[in-house]
């Protein structure tokens, strides 16, 4: 077997274990050929492929590293994607037990809700929209299975894009009511403001987020399919959480969501 598919596999394996175990393991990097995002996503798609065998089943996708100052501080000059499964997904002030999640850290989203396919190879951005059926607002609890978070973008790829749980709201928005690129965002740790921003600050506008992975899936042979949810990106500066902590985002025109952490 070539080295580079053993490599993938450990990788894999290594990332398994730490979700497994709850315990953060060291960076995935040093276990890949330097710099190989197409190894990086092999890892992911490997363990999608064990856990969905083991029984999850996958809600959606999200989107990371829609920020350009991010993709500059990581040396990556486009986003990149993960995998939601339905057992992260979290109703709106649901009890998140706090130790569900590796180093978790919170962050504003906007969440598209597809209602139709989007398999064509020469997809518009017309027709990402006529394929939404809602908007609700979101707040994604991140996780690394890496260790102090030290990753690069190979880390975060293999890992998942880093995924954790997703909080969704609970009143659906259609597309024709919003603005999403001038959408403002607020959320509040304990009433107390840590994050502000808007839908600009994702990709220009959350709906060319959207239509990037919409593109990517179809290339990789994983469409989004009715009933996906997408989440979009990072409307503002992800925060550290702790138990007992409660996180409330409010995006102009959709509401607001809470997502609530044990003590």
């Amino acid at each position: 077997m070539p080295k580079r598919d053993d490599a993938i596999k450990a990788a894999a394996r290594r990332i398994r274990n730490a979700a497994k175990n709850m315990r953060a393991c060291r960076p995935v990097r040093d276990a890949l050929p330097k710099g190989d995002l197409d190894a990086a996503y092999a890892v992911q798609k490997t363990n999608t492929e064990l856990w969905v065998q083991g029984g999850r089943r996958i809600s959606g996708r999200k989107i990371g590293l829609t920020a350009k100052a991010v993709q500059s501080q990581l040396g990556v000059d486009q986003p990149d994607y993960g995998i939601l499964y339905a057992d992260m997904e979290v109703v709106d002030g649901e009890e998140i037990d706090s130790a569900r999640i590796l180093q978790p850290r919170a962050e504003a989203e906007v969440a598209l809700v597809l209602d139709q396919d989007l398999m064509d190879d020469q997809l518009t951005l017309v027709d990402l929209m006529d394929s939404v059926g809602y908007a609700l607002p979101a707040i994604e609890v991140v996780g690394s299975r890496i260790a102090k978070w030290n990753i690069t973008i190979v880390d975060t790829i293999a890992d998942n894009a880093s995924s954790g749980l997703y909080v969704l709201g609970t009143r659906p928005v259609g597309l024709h009511e919003l603005d999403l690129r001038m959408c403002g965002m607020v959320m509040e740790r304990r009433g107390d403001q840590v994050s502000i921003g808007a839908g600009v600050a994702c990709l220009g506008n959350p709906l060319i987020a959207a239509l990037w992975l919409a593109r990517k899936m179809v290339a990789v042979d994983m469409p989004l399919l009715a009933g996906d949810v997408i989440l979009t990106g990072a409307l503002g500066p992800m925060v550290a959480v702790a138990p007992g902590d409660v996180m409330e985002a409010r995006i102009s025109g959709l509401g607001s969501v809470r997502a609530v952490f044990s003590g």
